[in-house]
């Protein structure tokens, strides 16, 4: 029989904030699989480190950091094949993923290459998002509000449009966006409102007014707007 591929969140960076469900799953793992820069190390493993099995076979798939997208899919492949084939001798494979695993998660590219051929189970994770909010003891939603989630490299048009239809915004991916992404904000008088917010719970984590924020922004970087009522008021 085959194995079952495991997908499991690690939260965003914090060992504590790994859920029990996911530190029981990883120190029980026979094979262990994680995505890893280029020529780089692995963000998803060095969350876990402590806990991954020193008799754990580990697979590592190196994925290139380019803004073409052919790369990063070859790598995926490549590494969907070497996960089907410890599959297939009937060890389940965990695999690793910062954050959720289907929420801008690495393992949902690997899912969709085998999740028509084996059994799979996902462990969530909690969220960058989540993590920020309460990184800048800012609440991000009340009663009725609408959270809204951009990502930075939309262009200004469309991410004015979800920003004005939104009570509550969060933007993902900020890095080199920005520059954009204040000027945006600024034009819209909600620059006093944003927080800056980059590696959440880890030991270099910062919180920042948007007018701070260094430019261009660590990839693990995001800024939240509350733009509604204050979220304490009835």
């Amino acid at each position: 029989m085959n194995g079952k591929l495991i997908g499991v969140g690690l939260g965003p960076g914090d060992p504590e904030l790994m859920t029990l469900k996911a530190h029981r799953v990883i120190a029980n793992a026979a094979v262990i699989a994680y995505p890893a820069l280029e020529n780089g190390d692995s963000f998803a493993r060095s969350i876990a480190a402590d806990v991954i099995p020193d008799a754990a076979r580990e697979i590592t798939i190196h994925i290139p950091m380019t803004q073409e997208r052919a790369p990063a899919q070859a790598a995926y492949d490549r590494g969907a094949a070497d996960i089907a084939a410890a599959l297939e001798t009937g060890r389940d494979v965990v695999v690793l993923c910062e954050g959720d695993p289907f929420f801008y998660g690495s393992f949902m590219y690997l899912f969709t290459r085998l999740a028509d051929r084996f059994t799979t189970e996902i462990i969530p994770g909690v969220t960058s998002v989540t993590a920020c909010a309460a990184a800048a003891k800012t609440p991000l939603t009340a009663r009725n509000d609408v959270l809204t989630i951009i990502p930075g490299p939309l262009d200004s048009d469309t991410m004015r449009q979800r920003i004005e239809a939104a009570g509550a915004v969060a933007i993902m991916k900020v890095g080199r966006h920005l520059g954009k992404i204040r000027t945006l904000l600024e034009q819209m008088d909600l620059a006093p409102r944003a927080r800056y917010i980059e590696r959440a719970s880890l030991p270099s984590e910062r919180v920042l007014p948007l007018s701070e924020a260094p430019d261009p922004a660590p990839y693990f970087s995001m800024i939240l707007i509350a733009k509604g009522q204050d979220p304490w008021l009835t």
